[in-house]
């Protein structure tokens, strides 16, 4: 589903009106997504505890619909990440809009999560107890890699997205599972699974629990993550959008424009915050 935000002009946006008028708001229902809509969207948005950004995505419109919103990201949630990170609430709002996906969770209630058959071919090769041989070890990924290259590949790829990913996942189990397992990244975050110990989690078993649990816990994981990585903590309370996105997107963090995505986002969580200091 698509996101309706501040400027949409569809026959959507007239349908979301109307569910918010169902609940108390007084809009007119002529599919154009003006300040009033947006207000009614975060009005309606900080009633319930959701994260309140003022966009109707399948998030909002499930709670609208009356739907099951157990597992959602809260508002609660982000503002205690911001004490616990010491960083304004409108620097882990943009956070949340850019570096997480927008949904935690697939149709079915599986966590959102991506495979990569490159990670499984080198935790294949892990020695991970005093048997094992290293030699042995990369001879059966570079033989795996050969009988079955779309789940073991010293190459990333093979994405086929949504649930599909955990069919991938659950053949790749029978490979080894817990190679398997931390091969993935999990939730809305895409917190990768081998990085288990360093965020203080008992197992890769404890660490894919808590992403089966609910979007609270993926951004704890994500939290967890930036507290354990000094230089990304420090670039992210001084507000260094360049430096936090090359350090948690990569190297080609400018291809897909995240710095400029985090500060615009940033800056504008921060004027409504203003605004709602204010009012």
């Amino acid at each position: 589903m698509t996101t309706l935000r501040y400027g949409d002009r569809s026959q959507a946006v007239r349908e979301l009106q109307r569910l918010l008028n169902t609940k108390g708001a007084k809009l007119e229902t002529d599919g154009a997504f003006g300040d009033a809509t947006e207000a009614a969207v975060r009005a309606y948005q900080e009633k319930v505890g959701l994260v309140s950004d003022g966009a109707a995505g399948p998030k909002t419109m499930a709670s609208l619909q009356g739907l099951d919103t157990s597992k959602l990201l809260r508002h609660s949630d982000l503002v205690q990440a911001s004490a616990r990170l010491g960083v304004p609430i409108a620097a882990v709002y943009a956070l949340n809009e850019v570096e997480s996906n927008g949904r935690g969770f697939l149709d079915n209630g599986k966590p959102v999560i991506l495979f990569e058959r490159h990670v499984m071919f080198d935790r294949l090769q892990l020695v991970r107890s005093p048997g094992d041989d290293q030699e042995q070890l990369h001879q059966r990924a570079e033989q795996l890699a050969k009988q079955v290259p779309n789940l073991v590949n010293p190459k990333a790829g093979g994405y086929i997205g949504g649930s599909a990913e955990h069919q991938r996942l659950a053949q790749a189990l029978q490979l080894n599972d817990v190679a398997a397992l931390e091969s993935a990244s999990w939730g809305g975050f895409q917190v990768m699974g081998y990085h288990w110990e360093r965020l203080g989690y008992t197992s890769i078993r404890d660490f894919v629990s808590a992403m089966n649990r609910n979007e609270a816990e993926h951004l704890e994981a994500f939290v967890r993550f930036i507290e354990t990585d000094p230089t990304l903590h420090k670039a992210l309370k001084a507000l260094k959008w360049a430096t936090v996105a090359k350090l948690y997107n990569g190297p080609n963090y400018q291809r897909n424009l995240y710095d400029v995505k985090l500060e615009r986002a940033f800056e504008r969580h921060q004027d409504r915050a203003l605004v709602q200091g204010a009012a």
